[in-house]
């Protein structure tokens, strides 16, 4: 069975073609085109659903030709339908709704964040874990209970990966600010007193932020080292937490943060005093991506027919914790 997977929900945009046979799924292409706000500035979403619009032709042209398929081939055409900023999502959902029309092509719509774990737990073999999803949109810690995946904990305010863009910006980085705020930490072992915030499971951040921006005139490498000590370190005590309350033996990392090496050498440390099996989402899957999109719609494909075209949406709130899950 062959899906196609349409990903917009911020600054990427993506087409992949993934084919499922039993239980397992094979990505046969993942394109992706990026847009680049100016240094020190975030992602505008008129900008971004505009460079959407301009590249999803072509995105979509070269996907179908890495995995050496036609339209006619695909089973199913799938889209994220949110969470994410509303002018980026409304692009994927045309180009599906487009596809879906002309071709009379099932099609479905797909929560991002769950996109996020499941492939995870594909990449990975992953089977009943909780799960850390640390990225621009999210910052939860999960687990699969009853049909639904429940929260143990998350961010009271901005999540892991808005901390670090907006400090990058503050800094003058460009966005998306993650890999150069590692490269710099990796540059110094110099700890600068910052706050630590855990309430119970959950974490907060923006007391962090306020307080970053103010001693970057001290160095910024000591800076980006001090951040990601003490926000990685509040991550790893809320996510030791709920593996204690919940039991389980198998932790999995997915979400753009989850390529960052720091938070899975922290991360990996728990799970050994835990006894607990720690996978993280390969580099190249950890962000967004359209295999993310068509592998939940080929999960949900085996449970549930394709949704009317006149009932498909774009949620800009969309809780993974109102899901129910049927496969």
């Amino acid at each position: 069975m062959l899906s196609l997977g349409i990903e917009s929900t911020a600054h990427t945009f993506s087409c992949a073609v993934i084919e499922k046979k039993g239980k397992q799924g094979t990505i046969l292409s993942d394109i992706r085109k990026i847009y680049r706000p100016p240094e020190g500035e975030g992602i505008h979403p008129r900008e971004a659903s505009r460079h959407h619009a301009e590249n999803s032709p072509e995105v979509l042209s070269e996907c179908l030709k890495k995995a050496n398929v036609k339209i006619n081939d695909l089973d199913i055409v799938c889209y994220a339908a949110g969470p994410g900023l509303g002018p980026c999502l409304r692009i994927g959902a045309v180009v599906a709704r487009s596809l879906a029309s002309y071709y009379d092509i099932p099609i479905y719509p797909v929560n991002h964040a769950l996109g996020h774990i499941e492939l995870g737990k594909m990449l990975t073999g992953a089977k009943d874990p909780l799960v850390l999803l640390v990225s621009g949109g999210h910052t939860m810690i999960l687990a699969f209970l009853s049909k639904k995946w429940r929260v143990f904990g998350e961010t009271l305010d901005i999540t892991l990966g808005q901390l670090l863009d907006q400090i990058g910006r503050y800094a003058g980085f460009a966005s998306p600010c993650g890999p150069k705020m590692e490269e710099l930490a990796s540059k110094s072992k110099e700890y600068l007193p910052l706050p630590y915030v855990v309430k119970g499971n959950d974490v907060s951040f923006s007391g962090l932020l306020s307080a970053t921006k103010r001693i970057i005139p001290k160095g910024i490498e000591s800076t980006c080292f001090s951040l990601q000590e003490t926000a990685f370190s509040m991550i790893g005590e809320a996510t030791e937490r709920a593996l204690s309350f919940t039991g389980k033996t198998e932790l999995l990392v997915v979400g753009g943060v989850a390529a960052n090496k720091r938070l899975s050498d922290i991360l990996s440390s728990i799970c050994k005093r835990h006894n607990c099996k720690f996978f993280v989402a390969p580099k190249e899957y950890a962000g967004d991506c359209g295999s993310q999109i068509s592998w939940v719609g080929l999960l949900e494909s085996s449970k549930k027919m394709g949704t009317n075209l006149e009932d498909t949406f774009v949620k800009q709130s969309w809780r993974l914790d109102n899901i129910e899950v049927l496969y």
